[in-house]
């Protein structure tokens, strides 16, 4: 089966992340793929690259990335959403004349255009929120 994830929540402020990921692990050892994972709203700072939490807390980014160089999955961040928050990949930084981006790789930024089709093209879409 086909799987895609919606995250909704922050990766420290709510558990939506860190169920989300922890879905992830499960869906994968049932021999599953996960395909996609879409980030919205707060879940968008799933993907900062300045991110550093404490060493005794799970580093949800490390963990997302680990996703993705392991399993393939595609690691999608809503560009509204993002660019709201500061989020912003090295083209959308230029763009705005900012002289940093922030958002870590191999997160992309994308349309909602995108999740409608992930929401058609997957056999199974689970959304995490706060």
């Amino acid at each position: 089966m086909r799987y895609a994830l919606l995250v909704q929540g922050g990766p420290y402020s709510h558990q939506a992340s860190h169920s989300a990921l922890r879905f992830a692990e499960a869906v994968l050892a049932r021999g599953h793929h996960l395909a996609t994972v879409f980030f919205y709203h707060d879940g968008v700072y799933n993907a900062a690259r300045l991110s550093a939490p404490p060493q005794d807390e799970p580093h949800l980014l490390d963990a997302w990335r680990r996703l993705h160089e392991d399993h393939g999955t595609e690691l999608l961040v809503c560009i509204a959403a993002g660019l709201r928050r500061g989020l912003l990949d090295e083209r959308e930084a230029a763009r705005h004349g900012k002289q940093g981006h922030s958002l870590e790789a191999p997160f992309e930024l994308t349309g909602l255009g995108q999740l409608i089709e992930v929401g058609r093209s997957h056999d199974r879409l689970v959304t995490f929120s706060p």
